[in-house]
């Protein structure tokens, strides 16, 4: 009976771990190719397409998955409704910064953002939750801020600042959503549901004036477009999906293939550019990565 549960969790936490791959693989390579082909209608409207059909496609997914009775206990929380207004503010930010990174040829600096957002989340967790940190975390929170202060003194300009907006939105984001713990989509889709009247409205004004590329004249850019929904929703379903099978610790160590995969296309693909100083930055950022990936290996 015993290696019969064995075999079991054997098989959950290598389809966790699969499902988790795949969920970062998308993130960081469909997910940037797919952006980048439609970042020549604006960044402005690719961010409104994305709030847009990620709430529908999201309507989609609570009626599917029978998940109303859910949705109707978390808005009858109004601690829970307030959270989720601020965390869909920063999701919101997160968006539009990463989808300007791609219009803008700056996937790397993106990268460098989600290179150090878990080993921000842990730094966060010890300054709002008190979680401890041990020796070779401290070590990892110490160079991620000696990379960012090392480009701070030597060329202002140098430093990812969009990078940096994500990895801090980010941060944040799931700083407020850990404090709240409501079910990922359906939280999501109240987030979305906020943002839904301003995107709708900012939509509605770029029509007014002409500036739209989503018309009924051009029906395959449309049914592109809304492919924003899905490309949102679906890496977000395999990530979270492959987390309840095995756990933060492995799929911690898994998610490095989202910024991994997003330095190599904007480095090799996409031929962005990338200073020495730069790269003695990452290189910093690269070792604080190891160390945390190590430490989560041995605990």
């Amino acid at each position: 009976m015993l290696k019969i549960i064995n075999i079991m969790k054997n098989k959950d936490f290598s389809k966790g771990i699969a499902l988790t791959a795949l969920g970062s693989f998308w993130w960081g390579v469909i997910g940037v190719l797919y952006f980048e082909s439609i970042s020549f209608i604006g960044h402005i409207e690719v961010v409104l397409h994305r709030c847009i059909w990620t709430t529908f496609f999201l309507v989609l997914t609570t009626i599917y998955f029978s998940k109303w009775k859910i949705f109707k206990l978390i808005i009858k929380n109004y601690n829970q409704l307030i959270t989720l207004f601020f965390s869909g503010f920063l999701i919101f930010i997160n968006w539009a910064v990463w989808i300007y990174a791609v219009a803008n040829n700056q996937i790397i600096d993106a990268s460098f953002g989600y290179f150090i957002m878990p080993i921000l989340s842990v730094f966060l967790g010890n300054i709002f939750f008190k979680e401890k940190l041990n020796k070779k975390r401290r070590l990892s929170i110490l160079l991620v801020l000696i990379s960012i202060f090392y480009l701070l003194f030597l060329d202002i300009k140098a430093i990812p600042w969009v990078g940096l907006v994500v990895a801090l939105s980010w941060g944040f984001y799931n700083l407020l959503r850990k404090k709240i713990n409501v079910d990922t989509d359906v939280g999501l889709l109240i987030e979305s549901l906020f943002i839904l009247p301003f995107a709708i409205v900012a939509f509605y004004l770029i029509v007014q004036n002409g500036q739209n590329d989503f018309n009924f004249t051009n029906p395959s850019l449309m049914f592109y477009l809304l492919l924003a929904g899905p490309m949102t929703v679906i890496p977000l379903f395999l990530y979270v999906r492959g987390v309840e099978l095995c756990g933060l610790g492995p799929t911690g160590m898994i998610f490095y293939i989202t910024p991994t995969f997003q330095f190599i296309l904007g480095f090799f693909y996409y031929n962005e550019i990338f200073s020495i100083t730069k790269l003695v930055s990452f290189i910093l950022i690269w070792i604080a990565v190891i160390i945390y990936l190590k430490d989560l290996y041995e605990n």
